[in-house]
């Protein structure tokens, strides 16, 4: 069992040399043939070599062949290291999200969503990128206008949602606040470094109601 002390380790970026909490960082170790392996429940045998949670720093330790120096033994990270960290913390959240539903910490729906919203009982606003725009837009709007805004997050699919949850049909979802969204609010805050959480076009929709 992981005590909070255990969770908030220090470790150094071999990239920046700074000593960062664990939850920023992600952790590598060396395979048996000499490959990089990303270890992102941290869990893998071996001495980890942790670099910062962001795009930037792996291509760095990639291009720099950091992890040799900090393993003192010649490695071959693959030229798309970051990329297999992307897509590998992108199926942790889709996890994530399927485990919060059999627990009991997600529900699906606008008008439950919305609720959850007003209530101040969601941390995360999950929208799909391809639902209908009136839907989000109306939910969005929402969050603006509660003392505890959830944070949004829109970078998968109706499908992508579905097959993570089981369920046909998914366009809104809220996670609501507790033990599990804060563990699951780690993997999408190192997710965050490797690409935007929501895109661009949302923020600057006009908000119902507002004259637009």
């Amino acid at each position: 069992m992981t005590t909070h002390a255990e969770a908030h380790r220090e470790r150094r970026d071999i990239v920046s040399g700074q000593p960062m909490d664990e939850d920023r960082l992600i952790r590598f170790v060396a395979g048996p043939d000499g490959t990089v392996v990303p270890d992102l429940g941290r869990k893998l045998p071996g001495r980890g070599i942790w670099v910062a949670a962001d795009r930037a720093a792996v291509e760095q330790a990639v291009k720099k062949n950091a992890f040799s120096r900090s393993a003192k033994t010649r490695l071959a990270p693959p030229a798309d290291l970051a990329d297999q960290v992307e897509a590998l913390l992108s199926r942790r959240v889709l996890d994530g999200l399927g485990l919060a539903r059999r627990a009991g910490a997600l529900i699906s729906g606008f008008e439950k969503t919305a609720a959850a919203i007003r209530s101040g009982r969601a941390r995360w606003l999950v929208e799909a990128t391809d639902g209908a725009e009136d839907g989000r837009r109306k939910l969005l709007a929402l969050t603006r206008k509660v003392p505890q805004p959830p944070e949004v997050l829109g970078i998968f699919t109706s499908e992508q949602l579905g097959l993570a949850l089981g369920l046909e049909n998914v366009i809104h979802t809220a996670f609501l606040a507790g033990r599990v969204a804060e563990r699951w609010t780690v993997d999408v805050r190192r997710l965050s470094g490797f690409r935007p959480l929501l895109p661009a076009s949302w923020r600057e929709e006009p908000v119902p109601g507002d004259g637009a």
